[in-house]
């Protein structure tokens, strides 16, 4: 039969595939996404691009606060107490005559530098604990899934307020505190990822070719979890904010005559009969950063997952 041939070849020609396999379009649905199209999906936010120009405003601020404050932060002139917003000081002055607006400026420093500080230490330590369990998992991740179980159970405000009652409190030591009490939530963010991703297809071809698990881990892993990490590491900014700005509220945080947010809030309830500007000046500030950097995490929620299409 002149048809047999022909069967023949065709039972051995490779077959031509319209799309990729499973294992390569698993592979392609969470690979990481460009800059650019970050940066294309961020600005369609039109909240993240608020919060990133309010962040920008202030961080500006702080950054040059010597060329921008107006007075120096800490000048005393009794003579001027409780002056409200004029023309000589925009807006207005505290119970011991000192500039609002340059306290503000230069407290600026100290509650962004507190709160960026603490967020980039927490996440690096919640990330490498979170990376190690799951993705050795066994005893390893009972482990330290007992040690964030134990640090999730102790109240966030009062460890802080016994910690900073038996030393003095500095910036330094205020990040170094905060940050302790705040790895958790990243671990458990970044354990759960690394428990999905470890089973993936691409991580098990990487282990049949002999790489190295430092290597897995750090290169084929972390990078599809940036996602959860970024937007943890954004809200952890504002959280510690919020922090510093309640333990100087009750007395416990940075003490005069350093300048912070909180601790400007904190001197303003004495007087907000007769002087309410302090207290409005200070919270408003605190409010709109903590607001504009929640909205910055959303966006970048949204632009880096690799798991959403592009619109």
């Amino acid at each position: 039969m002149t048809t047999e041939p022909s069967l023949a070849r065709a039972s051995v020609a490779p077959p031509v595939l319209s799309e990729p396999p499973p294992a390569a379009a698993g592979v392609a649905s969470i690979r990481p996404v460009g800059r650019n199209q970050v940066w294309r999906r961020f600005r369609r936010n039109p909240l993240a691009l608020f919060g990133l120009a309010v962040l920008t405003f202030l961080g500006l601020g702080a950054i040059f606060a010597p060329v921008l404050a107006p007075y120096d932060p800490n000048a005393v002139n009794p003579y001027q107490a409780l002056q409200p917003p004029n023309a000589e000081h925009w807006l207005g002055t505290d119970d011991l005559g000192r500039d609002v607006l340059s306290r503000l400026l230069f407290a600026g420093r100290v509650s962004l530098l507190v709160g960026v500080g603490s967020a980039a230490i927490a996440v690096v330590i919640g990330t490498l604990l979170g990376a190690v369990a799951g993705y050795y998992g066994r005893w390893v991740d009972a482990v330290i899934a007992r040690l964030i179980d134990m640090m999730l159970s102790l109240p966030v405000v009062p460890l802080a307020l016994v910690i900073s009652a038996f030393t003095q409190i500095t910036p330094w030591r205020l990040t170094l505190i905060l940050a302790a009490v705040s790895w958790m939530g990243v671990a458990r963010l970044v354990r759960g990822e690394f428990l999905e991703l470890r089973v993936a297809q691409f991580t098990e071809a990487a282990r049949s070719i002999g790489t190295p698990n430092l290597r897995i881990i750090f290169v084929h892993l972390l990078p599809n979890a940036v996602s959860p990490i970024v937007v943890a590491a954004t809200l952890l900014v504002a959280y510690a904010i919020l922090i510093e700005s309640s333990l100087s509220f009750l007395g416990f945080g940075l003490q005069p005559p350093t300048a912070s947010w909180g601790n400007m809030l904190f001197n303003a309830q004495r007087y907000l009969r007769n002087a309410a500007w302090l207290a409005v000046f200070s919270g408003v500030v605190i409010t709109v950063t903590v607001a504009g950097i929640n909205f910055i995490g959303d966006g970048l929620r949204e632009a880096i997952d690799p798991r959403l299409k592009d619109r």
